[in-house]
């Protein structure tokens, strides 16, 4: 059996699991106070082209989004985010845990954009009832997004500027990013710091064995934000395992090779189904891909792999496969042919 149904069901590259164990018996300082995290601060700082940004490491992608939102919003206010983003559907209310409303936005591609944000802003701020009603003041969204769609750099630009406008936050959830930063036309590291009140950097979904980094441009929300990781169960003891990690990604330069693997190996995927007649539900130029299905075609295909069943269509079933940092040209290949012979 080949696994497609996500893309962080394999262990840690090779080179991070060799670090791992060769620094297993030092001793440093814990809760990301070690030198392995300050190397890993500054080289992110130094792909961001942001040298004030505070770098901060988490385990895992919910930890990460529950974190940043708590820590940014005041007890009213909420956070606009697609229907399909993550925080809204995938997190277990995560988010309402803390108190903050997820206000969500309609969304066919899993994108949100500019103009729907600033009509719901005025809207709430028109409502002569405004104190009643929960107060938007942070946008989500993920880059790449659950549908595999990627934000452009002028549809980031424009929603950072309506997002300054209006005076609310931006914070990006790159779970995916290293994906994303593949594509052609997307927002570049650099771009997301200057653009973004903070953003994080997935690195679970690509080759470490756990992990996130949370980069926070804004001032007003560094202050404080190590107590809210502790208040949030965040605050890992033995924080250099973290930050050992995303050394190597960004020393190696492995964290954008992994990105490009993952999108070359899903769109020849991709390619196949087309080839094949059928359908893709989402336009994604990603590592993700939404084959539409019939009942006989999902049933032949799990007799060899694995990969999401997801909702229902009139033209048959959204499935999702998903490459990974740990996917191969030969199991891609493998896959290909047997979609050739449904």
């Amino acid at each position: 059996m080949i696994r497609f149904e996500s893309d962080y069901l394999e262990g840690a590259l090779p080179q991070i699991m060799y670090r791992l164990m060769s620094t297993n018996f030092e001793q440093t300082a814990g809760y990301g106070c070690d030198p392995y995290c300050e190397k890993a601060r500054e080289l992110i700082r130094k792909e961001c082209s942001a040298p004030n940004a505070d770098i901060h490491f988490l385990v895992g992608g919910t930890q990460t989004n529950m974190t940043v939102i708590a820590a940014a919003l005041r007890p009213h206010q909420g956070v606009l985010a697609a229907q399909t983003a993550h925080i809204e559907a995938h997190e277990t209310g995560a988010i309402e845990a803390t108190g903050h409303k997820v206000i969500a936005l309609d969304s066919t591609d899993g994108k949100i954009n500019a103009k729907q944000v600033e009509d719901n802003v005025l809207c709430h701020r028109a409502d002569e009832s405004f104190e009643h009603i929960v107060q938007p003041a942070m946008v989500y969204i993920s880059q790449p997004t659950e549908t595999g769609t990627v934000y452009t750099l002028p549809e980031l630009e424009e929603l950072s500027s309506t997002c300054r406008k209006l005076g609310i936050l931006l914070y990006v959830d790159g779970a995916r990013l290293a994906c994303a930063l593949a594509c052609e036309g997307t927002p570049k590291l650099g771009d997301l710091a200057r653009l973004c009140d903070a953003f994080y950097i997935g690195g679970t979904k690509h080759g470490t064995l756990f992990g996130e980094a949370v980069v926070i441009l804004n001032d007003a929300l560094k202050k404080d934000f190590r107590y809210i990781i502790k208040q949030r169960g965040g605050m890992f003891a033995k924080g250099r395992l973290l930050g050992l990690q995303f050394d190597e990604i960004f020393s190696d330069g492995s964290y954008y090779e992994v990105g490009k693997n993952e999108v070359r190996l899903a769109q020849k995927i991709a390619d196949a189904f087309k080839k094949k007649g059928i359908e893709l539900y989402y336009a994604s130029p990603t590592n993700q891909i939404f084959p539409v299905l019939s009942d006989e075609q999902i049933k032949k295909l799990s007799e060899n792999y694995s990969f999401s069943v997801q909702s229902k269509t009139p033209g048959g079933t959204v499935t999702r496969f998903c490459t990974s940092w740990a996917t191969t040209d030969a199991a891609a290949d493998r896959l290909i042919k047997d979609i050739e012979e449904l």
